[in-house]
Formats: C-alpha cells, sequence, structure tokens
C-alpha cells in the first residue's frame, strides 16, 4: 500500500498512473492493471479515516479480494471538505473510493459546501466507534464528575477541543454532553483541530482542558500516562487494555451514548455493474479473520452495512448534523 501525500488532483491522477510509486508498508504499484483500486482519504495520517481506510486496503490487498493493489492517497484540509469535493470531480472514475463519516458530513455543512454524502455513490458503512473524554496526564479532573462540576459551574470557561469542525462528531458529542448534563450547549467554549494529531498537541500543550475524540488515535499516549480517559461514550467499555478501567457515560449516571461512524464511498456516476462489484470487494473483507482481528485491536463496533439501508444511514446523519447545527444558531 502507498501513502501518497496530498496533492492536486492533475498530480493524483499523474501518481494513479506511474508504474511504481513509493513504498510504505504494502509495497504495491499503480499502473494499467484496471483492478487496482485508489483510496482517498480526507485528512493526514494516523488520524480515524487513516486507519479505517488503511486497514480496510491492507486487508482486501493482502487477501487478493481486489485482484489488484491499492495506493492509499491522503488528501487534507477543511475537515475532509477538500477531499471530498476532488472525488465528486472525479465522476465516472470505477477505481477510487474514499473513507468518510460523521466528521465530513459535518464539515460540509461548516465549509458551506452544498455537496451531501448522498451526492457520491455509497458503498458500505463499515465501523461505528465510541469517543473518549480525554484530559492531559496532569489535569486536576480525576474523574467525568469532576469534569462536570466544573463546567456546570463556568461553561465557557472549560477550554473543549475536538478533533473535527462543527458538526463533526467530537463537536456534536461535547454538545450533546452538555445538554445532558443541563449546560447550554451555546455557551461551550469548542476549539476544533484538523485531526488526532493537532488536537493531541493542544491537550499536552494545555491549550484546552479536556478533547474529545475517538481513541484509537491516542493509544500510545494513554499508555504513557500523558492523556487520561474520564469516560467513553459507548453502551459498553472498551476492549483495549489501557482502556478496561474507564467508565462509560452511563455508569457514570450519565444518561447519554454517542456513536461515531465511518464507510465506503465510491464517486458519482459509476455504473450499478462496479457499484455491485465495489460492494462485493467490502462485503468479503467484512468477512474476514483478518478484519475481525482490526475491529477487536482499535476498539471498533461491527456495523456494517451497504446498499439501500446504507443510504438511508446517511440521509439520517445529514439529517443529524443540520439539526444541532441548527439549534446552535451554526446555519
Amino acid at each position: 500500500m502507498t501513502a501518497a501525500a496530498a496533492t492536486p488532483l492533475a498530480l493524483r491522477a499523474l501518481l494513479a498512473a506511474l508504474l511504481v510509486v513509493a513504498s510504505a508498508g504494502c509495497g504495491v504499484t499503480r499502473g494499467e492493471d484496471t483492478r487496482d483500486l485508489l483510496m482517498i482519504i480526507p485528512n493526514a495520517p494516523g488520524g480515524g479515516y487513516d486507519q479505517t481506510g488503511r486497514e480496510a486496503a491492507k486487508v482486501m490487498e493482502d487477501a487478493g479480494i481486489t485482484g489488484g493493489s491499492f495506493t492509499v492517497d491522503n488528501v487534507e484540509g477543511a475537515g475532509g471538505t477538500n477531499a471530498f469535493t476532488e472525488m465528486l470531480g472525479d465522476a465516472g472514475d470505477e477505481h477510487t473510493v474514499m473513507t468518510v463519516g460523521l466528521g465530513v458530513v459535518g464539515s460540509l455543512y461548516s465549509f458551506g459546501n452544498d455537496a451531501r454524502l448522498g451526492d457520491a455513490t455509497p458503498l458500505a458503512q463499515l465501523i461505528s466507534e465510541p469517543e473518549g473524554v480525554l484530559v492531559p496526564g496532569d489535569s486536576p479532573f480525576r474523574t467525568i464528575d469532576d469534569l462536570a462540576d466544573a463546567w456546570r459551574a463556568d461553561p465557557s470557561g472549560i477550554a473543549v477541543g475536538g478533533g473535527s469542525s462543527p458538526g463533526g462528531p467530537d463537536h456534536l458529542f461535547p454538545m450533546q454532553l452538555a445538554d445532558t448534563l443541563g449546560i447550554d450547549a451555546r455557551e461551550v467554549n469548542y476549539v476544533s483541530y484538523d485531526g488526532g494529531g493537532p488536537l493531541t498537541s493542544a491537550l499536552l500543550g494545555a491549550k484546552i482542558d479536556v478533547g474529545f475524540s475517538g481513541l484509537a488515535e491516542f493509544t500510545q499516549q494513554i499508555a504513557d500516562g500523558e492523556l487520561r480517559v474520564l469516560a467513553v461514550s459507548g453502551e459498553d467499555r472498551q476492549p483495549q487494555p489501557e482502556l478496561a478501567d474507564v467508565p462509560t457515560l452511563v455508569e457514570s449516571d450519565i444518561d447519554l451514548v454517542f456513536l461515531n461512524w465511518r464507510g465506503i464511498l465510491a464517486p458519482p456516476d459509476i455504473s450499478d455493474e462496479r457499484r455491485e462489484e465495489l460492494i462485493g470487494y467490502l462485503e468479503k473483507m467484512h468477512e474476514t479473520e483478518a478484519w475481525r482481528e482490526q475491529l477487536e485491536a482499535y476498539g471498533w463496533t461491527d456495523d456494517f452495512k451497504t446498499g439501500e439501508e446504507f443510504e438511508e444511514f446517511l440521509a439520517e446523519q445529514d439529517e443529524r448534523v443540520s439539526s444541532t447545527l441548527e439549534g446552535l444558531g451554526l446555519l
């Protein structure tokens, strides 16, 4: 699998035509073999979209599911809007796919883009994932109750960070948590960061008091004690050893379950036959033991859906974001 830096459309097209590209772990080439695929990732290497897209590509490639190889291209900027706009411009390209999720839904709104995920070709939802409430290792907040008490006392005085734009999961989660705690979400002091890397730096640099995000991106910092997790937003505790003692919000008498999700789209205007073929690749991947191992390793919930069910889900997620942003006065 080849890791390509974010490139303009023309350069990316050139990349896709190269017979040999620099290897970054999977050693693939992308040439004239029409079975080869390009996986666009709408954020920086190491983020949640990157982890999901790369693992899916690796599982399919290692199992020979597509009969070809993958190039991975990280297209950064505007919370995933840049990548999505680029993919829409590739209408009819039957050899490109892209990871998407709740964050891209929100970014399209927050950056004033009129496009919606349904304008592309929906293929499959792969996973859902709880979020975590993160603080620096030396934070005075030792429990989620400590944070809740301080937040209620001074809603705008607690600097809250997330690795997504307004409308994305790391924004929606603290807004819904604030509402559950009886805090006016419009008073929340939310600072947006473009992914887990910048959010980590903000937490470690004491630029914010608390961060909200999926936890797979922070495994090392949590294990090292640089960051602590006060609570997770799923129905159950996370399976990773470093998170085994972290309670859910529900366990902490906070009546909220919040899940992020990620899936795969293709450009618009591909043939029905090719859409079904691409969905078939993902269905085969979903049945592999290698994919089940990745679900467990990252703490992801298997939440696979395709076809009309996935299309309806995307419409629901669009409504989920737009209604929240309207309630906050951001639309």
